[in-house]
């Protein structure tokens, strides 16, 4: 297809524009980039390896060149501007023989996508996501894009990287430029109908759940949620809305993060993505934000616990703001800080569903597999079962492991290669751990078992230019192994799954021995507000293993410290 497909670079000034088109007209297939509507993305290299960009498409570019370089630099739009006057911008010009409409709006919104997660891009602007539906050249858009972005990658490297690189990052992952399913489409619009009234009618204190298992969709929808919320004025609203997105997660802070400043919602002096507690301590319930968004609500405290002296997260954020929408997983709630007493919980999902305010996102994303591997993987979560291993539909591999040292070379080979590259090591938090200080006489806390030995959630330290990578991007971390902490609400490709003594199979069925687990916040009492004490230790550690099991797109490699439940699953390979 590649005679369909022309990629042109002009330096961007007003004087080149003229000179440059008139030469285009000598070209055989001219009319792509002259007749045919265009993608075009405007660069510029502000310091080596570090890159500003705007993306567009338009039915005529030579117009709608003069109008950023004549108009737009006019309009006090900083960025053009910059683009102007800058000595080494440029701009890369698209033209496909299938270039229509709708199908420029898909390309430019998926350049949005992979730009925003390129490393060395700082800022990228544009006005609109535009996704599209189903229309006659739909069918061939992987194809097309991946055609682009291999010849832009051909082009500059830096700006371009590889394909699959790109995919592969956490900041793609959660990119509010995602096409949503029809599912999450439905559930976006329904959130911003809802927010709408509450806001019109003053009926502050509302709160609107997202329920969805792992994998449903929920980051991308909250994302998605997130960014058009910042983005576009709502003609309901005199001035613009006052939002911010929360989550009580380290690596989803980084992540967010470094996307609200690439798309310019927010600056690093006053962030609108924190934590839950920062925002609690820096807002009064007398002046209420608009609208908070909090991801993976499931972790919200709800107790006081260190700086955070409140009787829960939910309840001061309730008094913070005008909207609230949580989205949730209760069967990733991980620690008894995070454990709803009293069916508190169950009460909040009956009160949402009353109102009208209870969405539930049912659809599978993450796992690349047929329903019968799902099936199999919730029957092991849920019901404690060990069944045949299905073959999957899909191609989705699930391995069994005699030894740890035999999957550890697995996920070795499996990170090597380019289409597999993030594949990592985890394990159920069975073994000893202090992130204040190191053990005696070794320089780190290790996962042991036998004679073979890992070190243990996130201790080795960060190549230069990748402190602020997520612990599953950073390349040294293939030689250690990550906990349900530090792999929660991401993915892996392959994710090499080590289940510690704390998960046992006994008479038929799987059990959680809490004596056997290292994981204080899941096997400690609680303390609840009636002054007794309960332990959730088995719910818990029921849900570290959901997460765990859930992290891998494309398969799930296993080796089991139990001796029965290691050959539950053997057995279980056999079919």
């Amino acid at each position: 297809m590649s005679k369909d497909l022309r990629i042109e670079k002009i330096d961007y000034s007003i004087e080149n524009l003229s000179m440059t088109l008139n030469n285009w007209k000598n070209f055989d297939d001219y009319k792509y980039l002259l007749q045919y509507p265009t993608v075009y993305i405007v660069n510029d290299e502000m310091k080596e390896d570090s890159f500003s960009v705007y993306v567009g498409e338009t039915a005529d570019i030579k117009t709608r060149t003069k109008q950023h370089l004549g108009v737009d630099t006019k309009l006090n739009k900083k960025y053009w501007n910059e683009f102007y006057h800058s000595q080494t911008s440029s701009m890369y010009v698209i033209g496909h023989k299938y270039f229509n409409k709708s199908l420029t709006l898909d390309i430019e919104n998926r350049l949005m996508q992979y730009l925003s997660s390129v490393d060395s891009v700082k800022s990228i602007f544009n006005s609109r996501t535009n996704q599209q539906n189903e229309y006659y050249t739909s069918d061939k858009l992987d194809e097309i894009f991946s055609e682009i972005w291999n010849k832009l990658h051909k082009k500059n490297k830096e700006l371009f990287p590889i394909e699959r690189m790109v995919r592969d990052s956490a900041i793609f992952k959660a990119s509010p430029f995602h096409k949503l399913t029809p599912e999450q489409i439905s559930a976006k619009e329904e959130i911003i109908d809802k927010i709408k009234i509450a806001l019109h009618e003053e009926d502050e204190s509302q709160l609107i759940m997202v329920e969805g298992e792992a994998g449903s969709g929920k980051t991308v929808l909250m994302s998605t949620l997130f960014y058009e919320l910042k983005k576009y004025d709502f003609d309901e609203f005199a001035d613009p809305l006052n939002v911010y997105l929360l989550v009580n997660h380290d690596e989803h802070i980084t992540i967010y993060q470094q996307i609200a400043l690439k798309l310019g919602l927010t600056n690093k002096k006053n962030s609108i993505i924190k934590k839950p507690t920062s925002f609690i301590l820096n807002n009064e319930p007398s002046n209420k934000a608009d609208i908070v968004i909090v991801d993976e609500a499931h972790l919200l405290l709800t107790q006081g616990k260190m700086s955070y002296k409140g009787e829960g997260h939910l309840k001061d954020l309730l008094e913070r703001a005008k909207v609230v929408v949580a989205v949730f997983d209760k069967k990733q709630i991980l620690s008894r800080e995070q454990v709803w007493e009293f069916d508190t919980l169950d009460k909040l999902i009956t009160s949402a569903r009353e109102k009208d305010n209870h969405i539930k996102l049912k659809n599978q994303l993450r796992i690349n597999s047929g329903i019968e591997t799902i099936n199999w993987i919730r029957t092991i979560i849920d019901k404690q079962i060990v069944n045949p291993i299905p073959i999957d539909s899909k191609g989705y591999e699930i391995k069994i492991f005699d030894s740890p040292n035999d999957l550890q070379n697995k996920i070795r080979n499996k990170a090597t290669k380019t289409d597999s590259g993030i594949s990592r090591m985890i394990a159920t938090f069975d073994w000893k751990y202090n992130g204040t200080k190191k053990p005696e006489n070794k320089p780190y806390w290790d996962v042991v078992i036998g004679d073979w030995s890992m070190p243990w959630n996130k201790q080795i330290k960060a190549e230069k230019g990748e402190k602020d990578l997520p612990w599953v991007e950073r390349e040294n971390t293939i030689n250690e192994v990550g906990s349900t902490y530090t792999i929660q609400g991401l993915d892996l490709n392959y994710a090499g799954l080590i289940i510690g003594p704390s998960v046992k199979y006994r008479n038929g069925k799987i059990i959680f021995d809490k004596n056997s687990s290292e994981n204080k916040k899941a096997i400690q009492n609680r303390k609840l507000s009636d002054d007794t004490l309960q332990n959730f230790a088995e719910e818990l550690l029921k849900n570290e293993l959901n997460v765990l099991m859930t992290r891998g797109v494309n398969g799930l490699y296993i080796y089991a410290v139990d001796d029965e439940l290691r050959e539950a699953l053997k057995n279980a390979a056999k079919g």
